[in-house]
């Protein structure tokens, strides 16, 4: 580490413990009331800049009040929950900042999601409203009578959906600030946000997040990366995710910047895109570094005014070669994790390091890497029953000291809206009697100088297009296939590419059949849960405990010389699955068929 780069490093981490070191003396502020500080002091500047509307810091102030009051005429109060099925575009900021600003908790439900998952998601949260973009009507439609039937459905633009519409209720409504009076402010101590993680087994868990964590994230950020009025955010992450959502928005808002919002990633867009909006900071997932990695040259791709892309999962072979190629100044990779208590930052531009605590930070963020048993999912405990730190290099399972409730929110676990969700990520009796720690579920190693590096994730979960992929909720969704009589779901390594495929081997009978089984994954399940690759087998070999035995299937993966069951991939091209011959295997290995 030279000294230049432990300067920055020191100066970032400064900057951040400065911008949230009074948000605990404000209790009453939320980001909602940030937006409406900021309305008065930037006015007309871009706050976020849509594909077809771009709002300045009033219009999204005054909108967002706008919903605060359609809430209040529904006479929704704190702790009323009301669900939001929507893309990326200015309008959903507009809405989660007004339903939050009067205390009701607004649960962003993931805009890929279809059938029983869908259901599902809205159904744990339990919402009053819902309110659907009229591009996803026919979504929820297909869905409505598993909803609660006390809940009123409202679409967002026209629609020919049988839904109410939401539009002609917000237009005639006031603009101008809400008089205290008229609603009771929510505290930081309450639940701003529903955000969904896979996590690591089964559906989708709904992640309490809270005010305090709200400004925590934006503030944070906004300090490590230095967001001032000139910056100009691109972020074409999902904004249903905390990173898309919360993290590039709300630290690039705090400190007087716009937004750039993109409906998607597009590689062969991009460049042209960052540099036409004079983009200064880019919001990444390593899969989308590597993508623009193996794009061809474009002719703006070092014609741009980035001075940071923030983010995390960039591999140390891609992270090299994309910094130098489009000359990034510099990259700002991080560990977090929706539900989680602690966070990682690589300040010092470390390839490959997810990041790391610094000496005087130490104390108030405790986080330790226990010794790891891989058989049985848990860490290791020692003869009087406690856990045990993994030694420099070896790997561990990350997990973060959940402090006593006296001592403030730094470091607490929010949990999920599912009390047994929410303890099964506890782990007790670490280290002493009656500690408490989170788990991560991330497997991971930290190094001589402090540096951690991710390894995998623990249990059945792999990701795949920066997702997290239940193998559990895969398995169902394809077990409902007529034809399928039962089967196992793993990720498999693919050279070149972040994470892992999915992968599904089944046992069928004669009612299967590969064009239906395909249009049913396309049906149930989103884009980055469905197999890439099926495996045809005879029967299941199982534990003494009933478990399947999956580590053949693993080792073997998708090579035709070594798999003699009938093989067979999802061909990007054909949009089905044909059959995977040693000439299509070799274009996989090579690079040359990209998923």
């Amino acid at each position: 580490m030279t000294d230049s780069s432990a300067k920055a490093a020191r100066a970032a981490w400064v900057r951040a413990l400065g911008r949230t070191a009074g948000l605990a003396r404000e209790p009453l502020t939320t980001l909602p009331i940030v937006i409406d500080r900021l309305e008065e002091q930037f006015g007309a500047a871009p706050a976020l800049v849509g594909a077809d509307v771009t709002l300045s810091y009033r219009e999204l102030a005054r909108r967002s009040r706008q919903y605060s009051r359609w809430g209040l005429g529904l006479r929704l109060k704190g702790g009323d929950v009301v669900a939001l099925f929507m893309p990326n575009r200015p309008e959903y900021l507009c809405i989660w900042f007004g339903l939050t600003r009067i205390g009701v908790t607004v649960a962003l439900v993931n805009s890929q999601l279809t059938g029983n998952v869908l259901a599902h998601s809205i159904n744990i949260v339990a919402p009053k409203h819902l309110i659907v973009d009229a591009s996803l009507a026919a979504t929820v439609a297909q869905v409505r009578l598993q909803l609660p039937p006390t809940m009123t459905a409202w679409v967002s633009g026209a629609s020919t959906a049988d839904l109410a519409p939401v539009d002609p209720a917000i237009e005639h409504l006031p603009v101008d600030p809400l008089d205290i009076a008229d609603y009771v402010p929510p505290t930081q101590d309450s639940t701003a946000l529903y955000i969904f993680t896979s996590g690591t087994t089964g559906m989708p868990k709904a992640a309490k997040v809270s005010q305090h964590r709200v400004m925590q994230w934006s503030h944070w950020f906004a300090g490590m990366m230095d967001t001032s009025p000139s910056d100009r955010m691109y972020n074409c992450l999902p904004l249903y995710h905390s990173v898309g959502g919360v993290v590039a928005t709300g630290a690039t808002l705090v400190g007087g910047g716009a937004v750039v919002i993109r409906a998607r990633f597009s590689a062969s867009n991009f460049w042209s895109d960052v540099h036409d909006q004079r983009c200064t900071i880019f919001q990444y997932i390593g899969e989308l570094c590597r993508y623009l990695v193996n794009s061809p040259h474009q002719p703006l791709e070092a014609r741009h005014s980035l001075r940071l892309a923030c983010g995390n999962g960039l591999r140390p072979e891609v992270w090299e070669t994309f910094q130098r190629r489009f000359e990034i100044p510099r990259i700002l990779e991080y560990y977090a994790s929706t539900e989680g208590n602690f966070s990682l930052y690589n300040c010092e531009s470390q390839p490959g390091s997810i990041g790391r605590i610094p000496p005087f930070l130490a104390q108030r963020l405790p986080v330790a890497l226990l010794r790891f048993d891989v058989e049985e999912g848990q860490p290791k405990r020692n003869a009087e029953g406690f856990c045990e730190a993994a030694a420099t290099n070896e790997i561990g399972e990350a997990v973060g000291l959940i402090p006593d409730a006296s001592a403030g929110p730094v470091g607490r676990f929010e949990g999920y809206a599912d009390e047994q969700s929410t303890e099964r990520k506890v782990l007790r009796n670490v280290f002493k009697t009656g500690d408490a720690w989170y788990r991560t579920g991330d497997l991971m190693r930290r190094d001589e100088a402090g540096f951690y590096y991710f390894v995998d994730r623990v249990g059945e979960t792999f990701r795949w297009k920066g997702e997290n992929v239940s193998t559990a909720e895969v398995l169902s969704a394809l077990a409902e296939c007529p034809g399928v009589l039962e089967g196992v779901v793993y990720g498999v390594a693919i050279p070149g590419a972040d994470g892992r495929a999915g992968m599904a081997a089944l046992v069928v009978d004669q009612d299967f059949d590969l064009v239906r089984f395909h249009s049913h994954a396309a049906e149930r399940l989103p884009g980055y849960a469905r197999p890439l690759f099926l495996r045809l087998i005879p029967a299941i070999e199982s534990t003494g405990t009933f478990k399947p035995r999956k580590q053949d299937l693993l080792q073997q993966g998708i090579d035709p010389a070594r798999v003699k069951d009938p093989l067979y991939v999802a061909d990007p091209r054909s949009q089905r699955y044909v059959p995977l011959d040693l000439a299509m295997h070799a274009a996989i290995q090579e690079g040359t068929l990209r998923f």
